[in-house]
């Protein structure tokens, strides 16, 4: 006869074979149930409000209409006195603050309570554009205007030599950050239009700065060793290259060029297009009215200003005249083409060469790569020697007018150019402008080389008084998905997806009115990223405007909660980081919910996950730690009959983190 403890533990188990066996036949089961019907569509079946809200705007500069999707406004501030009126440029961040550039010098917001933003510091020292970068302790601003000056005085350099004039890197020590202490600068031959920050994950002792300078070459006589010649005439010239500064963390002070890779070598000129629908219409109106007219570049032109005045001065001097006379009308008119190609001859114009210097590099040293918007072409860099990038491909596109700035997604194969047609300060979003110009180019990276997929623009056209055109984002570190926030000056913001390359769409936005309805004043998103839950957008007219994203058909609250797991210590405009996800409850639910959404999984398998992960969320200890380690094991079983099979895997191995308390993100 057994005993009662023998008989107890017999029954015991049993209890668990058949828990285990339920458990295990839990998939089969929900099979044999009839299933859900989804309720998260695909996004290529979300229809977009219609009519677009963003057409026909009230204009205003602080009290403009306005209108949003799938977005939160939590504040708007505006800029500090000294900086009103100056356009407010770039963005960097360091722990809770947002860095802002401007042409006046900098702005500093502790963004701790994103609703109510604390202006912390202003460092008037005005150049253009002030673009900015942080690493440590150090903050990085660029100048490349004529009007810098080495003691960040606010009265200008007035003569065209000048050793009072900064053109280059400044460099900031911000270890207290209410009194930035001024530690060196770096002058480059053309200046710094932009920059890009590269640590090296190799060399703990230095980092390196890229510079990108594209005003004219600087006066020898100002900075020598500065040649304006082509390369074939002077190995040493200016152009075609751009300058790496090696930055000793110990002895920031002791930063300098330690190379200038010539990173354009071989390219020819680019296609272009013609001017725009409402451009031909212009130059007409502007021939009708006896305008001065000529070819650059292949492109008809109205000659005005100061090249006009040039030409006329000439026309005088060597008639031995003192003023303009109508013959000398005439004889302008006459000759202006030539003149026009002698000038341009003159300056190198007429030789088939591709650019001579980048806008903006994106670096992206997790995976040695680099994206050169570089005016005429889009490079592909490979920067595993920081010091000596070399070129590893280059694309042209006669829809592009400008190569601005590049974003990757995180794992790097693929690439967002933008174009920036009209330099940013014209009104390109025009119901008659092309959607392929002044867009987006999107490409993939494929053995070293891009491919292109599409383009992508802002779809609601926007008025002659906005100025408008593709700017500067950032991703937003949804799992699983490629999604970007950019943008477009007084376009305003929106937020698209591409994890399709293919097929970008766009997802969310908002947008005011034009500042003024009698003229094109300038304005706008300059650029919005995202930094550690929040979208912070600088806007050059108005100040720092702070966003959230909210849950919609196209992303899931699991999703934001996800995304908002990611926490960085820094983010640089141009040094992109790759997002990794700790292991959370939100990560696993939000790649459900994408598996749902592409119809990759079946309903009954993905609402008995959903199930299972939620009895487990209210568990603790031991307990809960099995049940998620029968779940991973569950998921695992399906992957084979998903159509991701890689994504069900992402979720048995967020379970199984989650189990061992591995990376845990403190939700």
């Amino acid at each position: 006869m057994k005993s009662i403890f023998t008989t107890k533990l017999t029954l015991g188990l049993i209890a668990v074979a058949m828990m285990m066996f339920a458990f295990a036949c839990a998939s089969s089961d929900r099979s044999t149930e009839t299933a859900p019907e989804p309720t998260l569509q695909p996004i290529t079946e979300i229809e977009a409000p219609s009519p677009d809200p963003r057409v026909g705007l009230a204009p205003g500069l602080f009290d403009a209409e306005e209108a949003i999707w799938n977005m939160r406004m939590l504040t708007t501030v505006p800029s500090p006195e000294d900086f009103v009126g100056a356009f407010n440029t770039d963005l960097a961040f360091k722990d809770n603050y947002a860095i802002q550039g401007n042409y006046n010098g900098i702005v500093i917001w502790d963004i701790s309570d994103p609703s109510n933003p604390v202006l912390v510091n202003e460092i008037l020292c005005p150049a253009s554009q002030s673009d900015v970068s942080v690493y440590g302790d150090l903050l990085f601003v660029s100048g490349e205007g004529l009007e810098g000056r080495l003691d960040c005085g606010t009265e200008g350099v007035r003569t065209s030599v000048s050793e009072e004039r900064l053109r280059g890197i400044r460099i900031f020590d911000i270890s207290d950050i209410r009194n930035p202490e001024y530690v060196a600068n770096v002058q480059t031959c053309r200046g710094s239009h932009t920059h890009s920050v590269l640590v090296d994950p190799n060399d703990d002792a230095n980092i390196y700065v890229y510079v990108s300078g594209s005003a004219p070459v600087r006066p020898e006589d100002e900075l020598p060793g500065c040649s304006s010649a082509f390369p074939d005439e002077d190995p040493d010239s200016a152009l075609f290259r751009i300058e790496v500064i090696q930055v000793p963390l110990a002895n920031p002070e002791l930063a300098e060029i330690v190379s200038s890779p010539r990173i354009f070598e071989d390219l020819t000129a680019p296609p272009v297009h013609g001017p725009a629908p409402e451009e031909l219409a212009a130059l007409e109106r502007a021939r009708d009215a006896g305008a001065f007219i000529a070819e650059i570049n292949g492109v008809e032109r109205v000659i005005r200003g100061g090249w006009l005045n040039q030409f006329m001065n000439r026309i005088v001097e060597e008639r031995g005249g003192t003023e303009p006379t109508a013959a000398d009308s005439v004889m302008l008119r006459e000759n202006l083409q030539p003149m026009i190609d002698e000038m341009m001859a003159a300056r190198g114009r007429g030789r088939d060469v591709g650019p001579n210097q980048c806008h903006d590099i994106t670096l992206y040293p997790e995976v040695g790569l680099a994206g050169g918007a570089c005016e005429g072409y889009g490079l592909l860099l490979d920067i595993t020697d920081p010091a000596n990038p070399f070129r590893l491909d280059a694309v042209a596109d006669s829809n592009f007018a400008y190569w601005h700035s590049a974003t990757f997604n995180n794992d790097g194969t693929t690439v967002v150019f933008t174009d920036e047609w009209g330099g940013g300060t014209q009104a390109k979003c025009r119901d008659t402008d092309p959607m392929e110009w002044g867009a987006n180019a999107i490409f993939t990276i494929e053995d070293g080389k891009m491919v292109f997929q599409s383009y992508f623009k802002l779809p609601a056209p926007q008025t002659h008084q906005e100025n408008c055109v593709a700017h500067n984002g950032s991703l937003i570190p949804i799992p699983g998905r490629d999604i970007m926030v950019q943008g477009w000056y007084q376009g305003g913001v929106n937020i698209f997806d591409f994890t399709d390359p293919a097929n970008p769409i766009e997802i969310a936005y908002h947008d005011r009115g034009p500042i003024t309805d009698e003229r094109l004043e300038v304005g706008g998103s300059w650029s919005i990223y995202w930094y550690n839950g929040v979208l912070v957008n600088s806007e050059i007219a108005r100040g720092l405007d702070i966003f959230e994203v909210i849950p919609s058909e196209f992303i899931t609250q699991n999703e934001i909660d996800a995304s908002n797991t990611v926490r960085l210590d820094v983010f640089n405009p141009q040094g992109q980081p790759m997002f990794k996800w700790p292991a959370s409850f939100s990560l696993a639910k939000a790649y459900l919910d994408q598996l749902e959404r592409d119809r990759q999984l079946d309903m009954g398998s993905i609402t008995g996950l959903r199930a299972d992960i939620a009895r487990a969320e209210n568990m603790s200890g031991s307990r809960q730690r099995n049940r998620l380690m029968n779940i991973a094991s569950e998921a695992e079983a399906l992957a084979s009959s998903s159509s991701n099979g890689d994504k069900v895997m992402k979720i048995a191995q967020a379970l199984r983190d989650l189990a061992d308390g591995e990376n845990v993100a403190g939700l």
